[in-house]
């Protein structure tokens, strides 16, 4: 296949990692703004959701605000604390950690057992140990602060279960998300 005829690959990653990027920032302001109340994200290749109690306009600002302040190089908004990235990672390290002390033990309950004080120093190592990285596997490969012409076209309201949940649409280049 000649390179003129290959598909992108990196297109749709690209579009997932500039919305999780806005969907941080955008969580970001809007924590600023309302440190009581309590909010989640979700991103996709076509925009983001944020689960929480916000009214539209307040989301629109707070959309706004996160990709101006993108824009103006305040990168760091682009990682959150609370990041699905950051324990997802700590806890394929934990895990590993565990497994690796497991190794040996057998059959045996009892040997599992006297291992259990392993187990458990080894994944609270690998917790302590991985804690910084999931800032930065964020910044290098699950997020982009790099909006480029990235813009939002759409938020929509829904309400499942009595969750408040916002779909925050968004558009690249000439294309529709």
């Amino acid at each position: 296949m000649s390179d003129r005829n290959a598909v992108n690959l990196s297109l749709p990653f690209s579009r997932v990692r500039r919305n999780h990027a806005l969907e941080h920032a955008t969580l970001q302001v809007l924590a600023e703004k309302f440190p009581a109340s309590r909010y989640a994200g979700y991103s996709t290749f076509n925009g983001f959701w944020v689960l929480g109690q916000v009214e539209i306009e307040e989301l629109q600002r707070a959309v706004e605000e996160a990709q101006k302040r993108l824009r103006a190089g305040e990168r760091r908004l682009a990682v959150h604390p609370n990041c699905g990235t950051n324990f997802a990672f700590a806890g394929l390290a934990a895990g590993l950690a565990a497994w690796l002390a497991m190794l040996g033990a057998g059959n045996s309950l009892r040997k599992k057992i006297d291992r259990l004080p392993l187990v458990t120093s080894l994944a609270t190592l690998a917790l302590i140990l991985t804690y910084p990285l999931g800032a930065t596997i964020q910044e290098r490969f699950t997020t982009d602060a790099n909006l480029g012409d990235l813009r939002v076209v759409q938020i929509d309201r829904f309400e499942r279960g009595g969750m408040p949940i916002q779909r925050v649409v968004t558009r690249d280049g000439g294309r529709t998300a």
